[in-house]
């Protein structure tokens, strides 16, 4: 139970004199400042008595030993390949050393709090307080954050440790992290009903695709027509899983998922009725829409990736994961505000669990300088020990190409002219998946900003891409990377970072898909939909592993690099269009808007060492 056990009234009066009066070993000085996104503005102190749990990411004591043992057990070329760790091994690897948590432990015994929990390797510690007493803890002020939006967060733009532990922590949160896990699936992309494609059309001519796929509204008939997986038959799905995670109050709603494999996958309908619906930290369970959730469109997402997954994954098992944690705050007398960081309570649950799905899709993300550099090296690190498990992780690149109109500058007094880069797309740990549209060729998914004969407006989408500002480009795409900046020949140098962890790694079809969304047929598009369909397709593959004594896949992208992109589609038509410009071309090879390209299935089989 999260919570905060003050031990005795002893420590509760020593605690009240500490934060009176504070005596450190040291004294205190500024740990982590970041700046305050745009579209954010102060509005108010925070109210003193309000409750939050305030999560402290330890060091890890041997992170760069984990690393290493991803790289050697995700490269095809290593001994030790599909070797993956035990969830007990990457424990051991990560847990901070005694001295980090002794003084830890110390500091806030010193305070009078005992930690309310831990993550599995105890790198991360959480407290729940008042936010005066966060304050005093951290010698900082926390205000009221008001989105244009009318979202509402509690934050501290800087904050302080004692000097002796700043070596010993690598970030708290919530403090200055203004990250918002945004869906990709907005109400920009969201059709009412099925509606005409009124972009110039671009009907297929082959005889098998053109007879199944239409630009109108994508089906899962033509999604395993263009990607070879029709007629695939499961072997292993007693042992092969695959997941996608829920955010912002969203949840599948089961009964449409019902419909759309009723009508599009009749055979795998005990799917849709039975799969699991796990909820963490106060996120929504299986239940129906309620009048709220119709107002506010809630679900779209959700049932997207349900049923983009259900219909390309024949029948293999389903996991939904819906986490608690979004805007508004809601300032009340200890009630904990629950509205920060849900993809690090996701993570950190996840590595509690001793066995957990092979692929795990996730459509949401943010521009990565709402992050502070810490908190996302932090949060990447817990998912590269997920990868060490053996578990491919799947992330949208985003639906603005290389940044929305209007918003590419930086956050500092500066605001100089920037692409925009998302996290955890830009993580190095994880396979981020762009877009395409079309079938014979597939090019980038694009699509401009329209009003339909009814009025309704569409807003503009480019499948995303770039180049992080946080994390170095990881040696696996080294040399892709390196190629493609040299034949920009230094068009956009200033907008982004050369040598950058450069994404998206792969893509899939992302416009136009068919779904259900109470009870009504409709289209839906975004990276929102290229991702959960390209987990889909990755199950399959694992599936074809496992049944052929192999191991599965697990972290993805060394393999990808090095052998797996023999089993895609090159992408070499549009761009990521965004920030005014063209963007980042789509060229031979891999360019960071469709990365290495789409699945052809039967290759990505034979690469990998399985069998149909």
């Amino acid at each position: 139970m999260v919570g905060v056990t003050v031990v005795s009234a002893v420590l509760v009066a020593a605690a009240q004199t500490v934060f009176a009066s504070p005596v450190a070993r040291s004294g205190y000085s500024v740990k982590d400042s970041h700046d305050v996104p745009r579209d954010w503005v102060k509005s108010a102190r925070a109210p003193g008595d309000h409750v939050m749990n305030l999560q402290i990411g330890l060091k890890q004591s041997n992170f760069d030993e984990l690393e290493k043992q991803l790289y050697e057990v995700s490269d095809p070329d290593s001994s030790k390949y599909g070797n993956h760790l035990s969830a007990e091994q990457v424990e051991e690897l990560v847990k901070p050393s005694k001295e980090t948590s002794d003084l830890i432990h110390e500091w806030l015994g010193d305070h009078g709090i005992v930690p309310s929990s831990y993550s599995a390797a105890k790198d991360w510690v959480t407290v729940k307080l008042p936010i005066s007493d966060i304050e005093r803890l951290l010698d900082t002020e926390y205000h009221i954050f008001e989105h244009k939006d009318g979202a509402k967060v509690a934050r501290a733009p800087s904050w302080s440790l004692p000097n002796h532990l700043h070596d010993h922590i690598d970030t708290i949160q919530p403090t200055n992290s203004f990250f918002r896990a945004r869906s990709h699936a907005s109400d920009a992309f969201v059709d009412t009903g099925i509606m005409p494609d009124y972009s110039p059309k671009h009907y297929p001519t082959g005889s098998g695709i053109g007879a199944v796929c239409n630009t109108s509204s994508v089906t899962p008939q033509c999604f395993e027509t263009l990607y070879k997986t029709k007629g695939y038959k499961p072997r292993a799905a007693g042992h092969n899983k695959v997941a996608f995670t829920n955010y912002l109050g969203e949840h599948p709603i089961r009964t449409d998922g019902e419909l759309f494999v009723k009508k599009y996958r009749p055979a795998e309908l005990s799917v849709a009725r039975t799969f699991p619906q796990l909820t963490l930290q106060g996120g929504p369970g299986d239940k129906p829409l309620s009048a709220a959730d119709l107002a506010a469109g809630t679900s779209k997402e959700a049932n997207l990736d349900l049923q983009a997954i259900a219909g390309i994954s024949y029948g293999t098992p389903i996991i939904s994961y819906s986490t608690g944690g979004s805007p508004p705050f809601v300032p009340s007398e200890g009630t904990t505000d629950n509205s920060n960081e849900p993809y690090l309570d996701w993570v950190n649950w996840l590595l509690k669990q001793k066995s957990i799905p092979q692929v795990i899709s996730t459509s949401y993300a943010d521009d990565e300088q709402t992050v502070p550099p810490s908190y996302a090296r932090r949060v990447c690190q817990q998912f590269a020990q997920v990868g060490a498990r053996g578990t491919s992780l799947l992330f949208a690149s985003g639906d603005s190409g290389v940044g929305a109109y209007g918003t590419c500058h930086t956050n500092d007094d500066k605001k100089t002219d920037t692409f925009l880069p998302e996290f955890p797309p830009s993580c190095p740990y994880v396979t981020a998946v762009g877009a395409t549209k079309d079938f014979q060729p597939e090019v980038v998914a694009n699509r401009p900003a329209f009003t339909g004969p009814d009025g309704v407006k569409h807003g503009n989408y480019t499948s995303g891409g770039g180049f992080s500002k946080i994390f170095t480009t990881p040696s696996y795409q080294k040399k892709e990377v390196t190629k493609y900046v040299k034949a920009l020949k230094g068009e956009y140098d200033g907008w982004y970072n050369k040598t950058g962890r450069a994404y998206p790694d792969i893509a899939a079809q992302g416009l136009y898909f068919a779904y259900f969304w109470n009870g009504t047929e409709g289209t839906i598009s975004g990276t929102s939909a290229s991702t959960p369909l390209m987990s889909g397709i990755l199950s399959l593959v694992n599936d074809a592993l496992l049944a052929s004594g192999k191991r599965p896949l697990g972290f993805l992208n060394p393999w990808l690099y090095k052998k797996g992109f023999k089993g895609l589609n090159d992408i070499t038509q549009g761009s990521a269009v965004g920030c005014g410009v063209a963007g980042f071309p789509a060229v031979k090879g891999w360019d960071p808007v469709t990365g290495l390209g789409t699945p052809d299935f039967p290759k990505l089989v034979k690469i990998a060492g399985g069998k149909l």
